[in-house]
């Protein structure tokens, strides 16, 4: 199991990189191609729009499996720590259940959509623009449950790396504090 979690993490990690390289590099074309060269080129604009999209989601389900979603947690800070995370539980439970509906109803809608529905420019049937919805739903799914197992069963918490390094600067701030203060004296 922690060979596919390691490949996920990879793989999320790199789909997103490259999505959203791909879509910085179009949209600068654009630009160019518009304010130095005059002229536009349609398919760029929808193509940035999908790749957008798909990065969009793609990074919500990494996300996840920081543990960087934005929650409402203050009410968690009043309880102690193991009632605040079978509380934090149940709601990624809830966060399970909606997500595998969202799945559910994309491959629904997505199966129902006709080969003739394209995107405009590009050509391409939307069916496999919209896929972006259940495979980014499924991964975040499975990263809810890893989080949570994390949590509750092995005793780790995967914290928001932005979090973790604000303590991390708030920490060395405070030893430094410290030596100079004892330097001084």
């Amino acid at each position: 199991m922690p060979a596919l979690w390691s490949f996920l993490d990879r793989f999320e990690s790199h789909v997103c990189r490259i999505l959203l390289a791909c879509f910085v590099t179009l949209l600068f074309v654009q630009i160019v191609a518009r304010q130095i060269f005059g002229f536009s080129i349609t398919w760029i604009e929808e193509l940035s729009i999908i790749l957008f999209v798909w990065f969009a989601y793609f990074g919500a389900a990494y996300a996840a499996r920081i543990a960087a979603h934005n929650r409402v947690g203050f009410h968690l800070n009043a309880l102690p720590r193991t009632k605040a995370r079978m509380v934090e539980a149940v709601g990624d439970a809830f966060w399970i259940v909606f997500n595998l509906v969202f799945v559910w109803q994309s491959v629904e809608f997505i199966s129902r959509l006709k080969p003739f529905v394209k995107a405009q420019t590009l050509g391409w049937e939307m069916r496999y623009v919209y896929l972006a919805l259940p495979i980014a739903f499924t991964l975040m799914t499975l990263r809810i449950l890893q989080v949570n197992y994390l949590k509750l069963v092995r005793g780790i918490d995967p914290t928001d790396p932005d979090k973790a390094s604000v303590q991390a600067a708030l920490e060395l701030a405070e030893d430094e504090k410290r030596n100079f203060e004892k330097a001084d004296r």
